[in-house]
């Protein structure tokens, strides 16, 4: 199976995990195995637990990772971590990575219905299995598809979109990526075609909704925390701002103390952090990445660490 990969920001993430040799650490989203290969090369008695709902990337993960006893793959979505790692007697980590969104193998693998480039059947899921893109464009009202385009895409033209394809599934059922783009292309106005691809965001969006992605980021993150040993890291690399928005609300609440009004004499609620940020703002790809990989160029990077 061919399945190119470039591991965002390698290095940093390496160095964000802080790995020790004897930790047991969770690729939340093994993909290319990339980032975990580099965490398990890392490793002597330690352990690695790689995960992902995807069975393509499991079937290569488990290829690339063969040469390392350290490491274990296992198909599962990392927002239930803890219940797939229980039967191997795992009751905490040191480090978590996430490497989250759409993988490049996905986008270049027409049949899977990712890419709004090539013609396939709509598709999208990532797990393979279950409700897919095609079903929602042609079930969901009107209102249903202009919330998902809107708060999922942020698209600003997301009721005409969702017009747009209501009218047009009267006709016959919307089946391909390229019918669907199509119909997104011919409801935007022209000026916002000149712009910049108008599918990115719609697609952004069905593809969201259709895996269910922010629920469980919502989850996995909470998971993932839990299951964080004191002094073990959460890295977390985000490529749109609707789950950076969330890693970082939620980093933030991990790492605040005392919420009494600020006119109370003293704390009453005893409060305390539970985390500390290990950077401030996000780390962003060099310039050397960004010449290479594209897809780094939306990447943010925050790394948390549990106390």
């Amino acid at each position: 199976m061919e399945f190119s990969h470039f591991s965002v920001m390698l290095q940093e993430c390496m160095e964000g995990l802080a790995i020790r040799p004897d930790g047991i650490y969770v690729d939340g989203t093994a993909g290319g195995a990339g980032h975990s290969r580099e965490i398990a090369r890392r490793l002597t008695t330690g352990k690695l637990y790689a995960l992902d709902q995807d069975p393509d990337a499991v079937a290569v993960a488990s290829e690339r990772l063969s040469p390392y006893d350290t490491a274990t793959v296992v198909q599962t979505n990392f927002s239930r971590m803890r219940e797939a790692l229980t039967p191997y007697g795992v009751t905490g980590v040191d480090g978590v990575l996430l490497d989250l969104g759409v993988s490049s193998h996905q986008l270049d693998c027409a049949e899977r219905g990712f890419s709004y480039h090539q013609d396939a059947p709509l598709d999208m899921r990532m797990s393979q299995q279950g409700f897919s893109a095609k079903e929602l464009v042609n079930t969901y009202s009107v209102d249903q598809l202009t919330a998902i385009l809107r708060d999922y895409g942020e698209e600003r033209f997301a009721y005409r979109i969702a017009c747009r394809i209501a009218k047009e599934r009267e006709q016959k059922p919307i089946e391909t990526t390229l019918e669907l783009a199509d119909i997104i292309c011919r409801a935007v106005p022209a000026a916002a075609r000149r712009d910049k691809n108008p599918c990115k965001r719609s697609f952004q969006a069905i593809r969201i909704a259709v895996n269910g992605e922010l629920q469980a980021l919502e989850d996995g993150l909470s998971e993932a925390f839990s299951f964080l040993r004191p002094g073990g890291r959460l890295v977390v690399l985000t490529f749109h701002s609707l789950e950076d928005r969330m890693v970082k609300q939620m980093f933030a609440s991990w790492c605040k103390g005392c919420i009494c009004p600020p006119d109370f004499p003293q704390c009453v609620c005893g409060r305390t952090p539970q985390a500390k940020l290990i950077c401030r703002k996000p780390i962003t790809a060099s310039a050397e990445e960004l010449a290479q990989n594209n897809r780094s160029h939306s990447a943010k990077l925050r790394i948390l660490e549990k106390l």
